[in-house]
């Protein structure tokens, strides 16, 4: 066992019986390659990552490459999911050198963590234009060794790039319909009318873009921005990438028809679909917009929630085969004589043609538009598969992405009269809030089986667990979590905020790496920018803080330049910036408790598609600590109450749910 063996990270745990003498990120470990006066080889990954296994087996469980790596370098591992900010900064020089980027990454750096020479899957043997690993190592120790001073010059230059790349923000105006209409005209310009989705392969699932189109439905309603998002989200759910079976996304589609998927299924991935299609079914109704964010909130309790009330970061791409090995896709691919086996000769025809399974792309997918899998083979199914291995899960609970599924989770349950999801939000929010969480508004990047990790929180998790602790604040009333998000955003304020209103990925008293990461597109997930405008947003409707508002607004300013130019890049922030366009609108409902018209006011606040709309619930009496929105609202003439304000103007209160409704529809 190397030095991983004592480490929280799955992904580091799954290296700690290489032959590679494995160091955690640390101080320690550039001490180390100081006093031997040798190169640090960085290995990023995670534990689902395909490749980033793929290349473990082929390298860095071979004795001879090991036995010559730890004889000439310092081997340092790092979990991408824990140490997001290592991770960026050194994927900014990736990119930077290479034109593309990706897991596993390879650095190579001198001991004061200054890159010299980057890529990222390396092969055995050199095959597709790249070389071996054992060449590169083999090329780097050379240069290390015989052009020193070239080395050193190269690793300067490149650190004092990336440390001047430090954003100047002039804090320009948040986007103005001008700007925000003009978003939606670039992503119709590169919408897949016939497929769905942006661009061509691969296709990841654009959820972030997606909130967008629909916000920005609700306040115009433009009839374009609800067509891309019903066309893509159909496509998506029809497709491969999507678990016909077992419910839940896959990460992206190697395709540009969503038909064969990289297996693997992450937890931030699955939150915010289930939150999109959830939102979608409120803008049209469709029953089939209903059964896919059902089924993949189902999925997340099901296969990602943890004993501790938490959710696990994923599910790997590979799996056993019965025979021996891992292949990607095991678990979820279909033969055609595995079907017959499963169901007989005349049910596999049947079920072939059901879900479109072609030689080609053993994958099971519905080739007609609003179809849903039929019961009795998609059970019968689903039984034969639980037989098989079943893919490893990273079981790691990262805030950021729990922060995203508490949000999903509350709203989906409330929208469909579902308390069990509404109980499942709550058990994970109670975790973030008291093992990632402390006194003083700090958090942990993740924990694992009950126990805190030792990675600080980076701007995402605050945003997002922030968000979360909101949503479930309008879904139960409860105010214990708007206190909670208030004291993460003082956090955001005071320790991620620059003197000109700028966000940084990492708080200013975090470690120092050679940059401090600073990036408001989006990835995978809102920028850790984006997510905390967002949650700054709803705290003030909530609350009327100005700073809070005005710390928002002057977040969104760095979205007005990327709407037109770069809107796939920049959702959740096009997202935010039209719920503060539109108020947001404040909605308090007073109502006696468990009254079934103080329920059917709220749930109609809920429903309600208005950008952002933030709700207050409150009883007759006093509550401690409760939203200043419910302030001087009470229940009139002893029925349950609603008050819709926006900006500085207030609707009638009503205790009529469709009036409520209307109230929030668009431009009352």
């Amino acid at each position: 066992m190397n030095r991983l063996a004592s480490s929280r990270s799955p992904y580091l745990l799954q290296h700690a019986s290489h032959p590679v003498e494995w160091w955690p990120w640390g101080d320690e470990a550039f001490a180390e390659a100081k006093r031997r006066d040798v190169p640090v080889l960085l290995s990023v990954g995670y534990a689902s990552c395909h490749w980033c296994h793929v290349m473990a087996r082929e390298s860095f469980e071979d004795a001879g490459v090991a036995a010559y790596l730890n004889e000439r370098f310092v081997a340092v591992k790092v979990d991408r999911e824990e140490r997001p900010d290592v991770d960026a900064v050194y994927m900014t020089a990736v990119q930077a050198a290479t034109g593309q980027g990706g897991w596993p990454m390879t650095v190579f750096m001198t001991a004061e963590g200054e890159p010299f020479w980057f890529g990222t899957y390396l092969p055995p043997r050199p095959a597709h234009g790249l070389p071996s690993f054992r060449q590169v190592l083999e090329g780097v120790h050379a240069a290390w060794s015989e052009r020193r001073g070239e080395v050193d010059g190269v690793a300067a230059r490149i650190a004092a790039d990336l440390a001047g790349a430090e954003r100047e923000y002039d804090a320009p105006r948040p986007p103005g319909a001008e700007e925000l209409a003009a978003a939606v005209r670039e992503l119709a310009e590169q919408f897949d009318a016939e497929r769905g989705g942006f661009g061509g392969a691969p296709k990841f699932p654009p959820a972030m873009t997606l909130e967008f189109l629909l916000r920005h439905h609700a306040t115009t309603g433009s009839a374009e921005a609800l067509h891309m998002v019903e066309r893509t989200c159909d496509a998506m759910a029809r497709g491969g990438i999507y678990d016909q079976l077992g419910g839940g996304f896959a990460r992206y589609a190697v395709d540009a028809e969503w038909v064969t998927p990289h297996f693997e299924k992450m937890l931030y991935d699955n939150a915010l679909l289930a939150r999109v299609y959830t939102h979608l079914w409120r803008a049209t109704g469709a029953a089939w917009a209903r059964r896919i964010a059902l089924e993949t909130a189902d999925f997340m309790v099901r296969e990602l929630r943890t004993p501790q009330g938490g959710f696990a970061s994923a599910l790997d791409a590979d799996s056993e085969l019965p025979g021996g090995g891992h292949e990607e896709g095991a678990f979820y691919t279909w033969t055609r004589a595995q079907l017959a086996e499963a169901l007989g000769e005349g049910d596999a025809v049947r079920a072939a043609a059901a879900f479109g399974l072609t030689g080609d792309a053993p994958v099971l997918r519905l080739p007609h538009p609003a179809a849903a899998p039929p019961d009795d083979l998609r059970g019968r199914l689903l039984a034969a598969r639980a037989l098989r291995p079943r893919p490893e899960r990273d079981d790691k609970v990262v805030t950021a992405w729990n922060g995203l599924a508490v949000a999903a989770l509350a709203e989906a349950g409330a929208c469909f009269d579902r308390p069990d999801l509404v109980h499942a939000a709550t058990e994970a929010a109670v975790l973030l809030a008291e093992l990632h969480m402390d006194g003083a508004g700090r958090l942990v990047r993740t924990s694992r089986d009950g126990g805190a990790g030792t990675s600080r929180g980076v701007l995402e998790d605050y945003g997002d667990a922030a968000e979360g602790f909101l949503a479930l604040h309008g879904v139960t009333g409860d105010p214990v979590w708007l206190a909670r998000a208030g004291a993460l955003l003082e956090t955001v304020l005071t320790r991620f905020r620059g003197p000109d209103g700028a966000l940084f990925d990492t708080p200013d008293d975090g470690e120092r790496l050679i940059s401090r990461p600073q990036d408001p597109s989006d990835g995978a997930t809102p920028s850790g920018w984006t997510a905390a405008a967002g949650a700054l947003l709803s705290y003030a409707a909530l609350t009327g803080s100005d700073r809070h508002r005005a710390a928002a607004e002057t977040a969104l300013g760095i979205v007005t330049p990327l709407a037109g130019r770069a809107p796939r890049f920049i959702g959740w922030g096009l997202a935010v910036a039209e719920a503060a366009l539109d108020g947001p609108r404040q909605v308090a409902v007073v109502g006696p408790p468990g009254d079934p018209a103080t329920a059917l006011l709220h749930l109609a606040a809920l429903r309600a598609t208005a950008p952002g709309a933030v709700v207050a619930l409150g009883g007759q009496g006093e509550q401690e600590n409760a939203a200043p929105l419910l302030d001087g609202r009470t229940a009139r003439d002893g029925r349950a109450t609603a008050y819709v304000c926006r900006g500085f103007v207030c609707e009638l209160p009503t205790s009529d749910p469709a009036a409520l409704a209307g109230q929030l529809g668009r431009d009352t």
